[in-house]
């Protein structure tokens, strides 16, 4: 492969990772809506969110277990998954869909995201070997941002019907699986797994540093999706306390949540100095101690704090993902890269789901502000983890 493709591989991966992972959050850009449509139990936020998590992880097993990324072109397995995901999505757009389909409809949608988010790290690393840690912060940086693009989406077009979400949404996905297909060959650095092996998956829990990394990163899935799903409604319970709160939320949460992008994108060029594992322990750290300090803020009568902290929170929430792929990917087999990134995912997402599902629990008995403090749990036994872990 001569340089001028190399030179645009990894902005066409980052962009096409964008653009598809828009599909994500869509359906909670636009829940107002929904549940005005088909008039559903406002309650639903956390139902929605999980059904996507939940297709996630099926998703994530499924293509884990045969190993589709390792056996076939990651460029079309992701191609194919992009399609597949936007039609499912354009699903929540169909007259009288009541909540089963909504649900069945978001959860295909995460179901086939699973072809998306962990195939684009391994076409990453099966490019970039050298300074992994740089390339997976612009990849995972993307998909922070494509998570909070349906936010940003819905306040620009707030006059048109809701359904332009989810349309522009699926339109996004198409291309970006279209420019994967037509512009990013397998890499130099593929190594293709040529039986199907239902156990391949596990081998890497058998390495000290992929257990330590694993595991970081579980800590770290605890806390990072349930803050991106509950922005919205910090912001909304803070506005109650205020008579002057006058903040477009949707736009916030744009900004709140997409701020994690040029977090990841800095932690990858730290990360070329300091390692991935020392920066990515030092932003779990930080994290974790947003979590502790969260009621000071969300109880406070400062709106610019508030917007201020919680800006800081979303890039530390999101800061160290690519470096804990990075990890993993790293002290992974090459034949088995693809599926050990694809089930460490699994398990990373089901983690949010009952992150997501009991912190939505705590909110029926305590005060919302002090909720999140439980966010700590995951980041604290992840610090555990990797400090236990000697290896730089």
């Amino acid at each position: 492969m001569g340089d001028s493709p190399r030179k645009i591989i990894l902005p066409v991966i980052v962009v096409s990772q964008f653009f598809c992972t828009s599909l994500w959050f869509a359906g909670n850009a636009i829940l107002g809506n929904i549940i005005t449509t088909f008039s559903l139990d406002p309650g639903i936020l956390a139902n929605l969110t999980s059904s996507v998590q939940f297709g996630f992880i099926a998703g994530t097993f499924v293509f884990a277990v045969l190993t589709i990324a390792d056996r076939f072109s990651p460029s079309r397995v992701f191609f194919f998954s992009s399609i597949i995901a936007a039609v499912c999505n354009i699903g929540i757009t169909t007259h009288s869909i009541g909540l089963v389909g909504l649900l069945t409809s978001r959860f295909l949608t995460g179901f086939f995201l699973a072809g998306i988010y962990p195939v684009g790290m391994k076409i990453a690393s099966d490019h970039y070997q050298k300074g992994l840690g740089k390339s997976l912060g612009f990849l995972v940086g993307a998909l922070v941002v494509g998570t909070g693009f349906p936010h940003l989406l819905k306040s620009i077009i707030s006059d048109l019907p809701w359904k332009t979400v989810a349309y522009s949404t699926s339109g996004l996905s198409l291309m970006g699986g279209l420019a994967m297909i037509l512009l990013v060959p397998d890499g130099p650095f593929r190594k293709r797994s040529r039986q199907l092996e239902l156990t391949s998956f596990l081998k890497g829990y058998s390495n000290t540093n992929f257990r330590a990394a694993s595991l970081g990163y579980f800590g770290h899935m605890w806390e990072v999706y349930t803050f991106w799903a509950f922005v919205p409604v910090m912001l909304a319970t803070f506005g109650t306390q205020l008579a002057d709160f006058n903040i477009n939320i949707p736009l916030l949460s744009f900004v709140i949540i997409a701020a994690g992008g040029p977090a990841c994108v800095l932690g990858g060029l730290l990360s070329l100095r300091y390692g991935p594992k020392r920066i990515a322990t030092l932003a779990l750290l930080l994290s974790c101690l947003c979590c502790i300090c969260s009621p000071i803020f969300l109880l406070g009568s400062s709106t610019f704090l508030l917007i201020a902290f919680l800006f800081f929170w979303g890039m530390v929430v999101a800061a160290d993902s690519p470096l804990f792929s990075t990890l993993v990917a790293q002290n992974a087999a090459e034949e088995t890269r693809g599926s050990a990134l694809t089930i460490t995912n699994c398990i990373g997402f089901s983690i949010t789901i009952i992150s997501i599902q009991f912190t939505n629990l705590l909110i029926q008995y305590v005060n919302v502000q002090l909720v999140f403090v439980a966010l700590a749990i995951g980041p604290i036994l992840g610090l555990i983890a990797l400090l236990r872990n000697k290896t730089r």
